[in-house]
C-alpha cells in the first residue's frame, strides 16, 4: 500500500514561490487500478517522480509497503524502486541498437540473476506481450505499439508490484491505444499488479477502477 500525506510541492522562482502541489492526500492499495486525471499542461510528471522516489517534496509523509519512504536515504530508495515499481514511459525509452530480448534483460542486470535466469524471464515476458517472434529485432523495426508492448513487458521481467503509466497511450491511434489499455487490464486482473495511470483523457480515465482528479493543485475528488 502507499499513503501519501499533506504532500505539497514549492519551487522558488527569483523572489516568487511557485506552488506545483497542495496537501495531496493520497492512498493507493494493492492490486488497485487508479487514474490520476490531470490536464496535460499541470505539474503531473512531479506527483509521479515522488510517487516513484525520484523527487522529493517540501513537505510530505509517504508510506510505501509500510516503510516509511520521507527518512530513507537515495540508495535504499533504489533498492526499493528496483524491486517494487516499474515505469512506463510516453517516450518507451529503448536503446537504438539494442535487441528486443537485450531491452527487456537489461533492468535484471541490477539483480542477482545469471545471465540464462535474465534469458528466460526476458523471453517469458515477451510472450506476455506476444512479441516472442521479435526478440531479436531492433526498436525501429517495430510498429509504436509493439514499442510499448516492449517497455511493459520490462516490467514483467522484474516482476513488480506496481506499474506507473505516464501517458501510457500517448501519440498512438485509437485501436493501438485500447490494445495497450486491455494488456493493462490484464496486468491488474490476472497478475496482480497495482497499476497507477496519469492521463487527461476521459476515454483512458474510464479503464480504470479507482478515479482521482486533480486540479489547481489539490485532489477535488477520489
Amino acid at each position: 500500500m502507499i499513503k501519501l500525506s499533506q504532500i505539497t510541492k514549492d519551487y522558488k522562482m527569483g523572489e516568487n514561490i511557485v506552488h506545483i502541489l497542495k496537501w495531496i492526500d493520497l492512498e493507493i492499495l494493492k492490486w488497485d487500478f487508479v487514474s490520476i486525471m490531470w490536464p496535460s499542461w499541470s505539474w503531473k510528471s512531479t506527483l509521479m517522480n515522488i510517487i516513484w522516489m525520484l523527487d522529493t517534496a517540501t513537505n510530505w509523509t509517504y508510506t510505501f509497503d509500510n516503510i516509511q519512504i520521507d527518512w530513507k536515504s537515495e540508495d535504499e530508495l533504489s533498492k526499493i524502486r528496483g524491486k517494487h515499481i516499474w515505469f512506463i514511459f510516453q517516450s518507451y525509452n529503448l536503446i537504438p541498437r539494442m535487441s528486443v530480448i537485450k531491452q527487456v534483460m537489461l533492468p535484471l542486470a541490477y539483480g542477482w540473476y545469471s545471465k540464462k535466469e535474465r534469458e528466460k524471464r526476458a523471453i517469458e515476458a515477451l510472450k506476455k506481450v506476444w512479441l516472442e517472434s521479435k526478440i531479436f529485432n531492433k526498436p525501429n523495426e517495430l510498429s509504436w505499439w509493439q514499442q510499448q508492448r516492449v517497455s511493459i513487458a520490462r516490467a514483467l521481467a522484474i516482476n513488480p508490484w506496481m506499474i506507473l503509466a505516464d501517458e501510457p497511450t500517448w501519440a498512438l491511434d485509437s485501436k493501438t491505444w485500447k490494445e495497450i489499455m486491455e494488456l493493462l487490464v490484464e496486468l491488474n486482473e490476472k497478475e496482480w499488479k497495482t497499476i497507477v495511470l496519469i492521463t487527461h483523457e476521459k476515454e483512458i480515465d474510464e479503464y480504470a477502477k479507482k478515479h482521482i482528479l486533480i486540479k489547481d493543485w489539490f485532489i477535488v475528488n477520489n
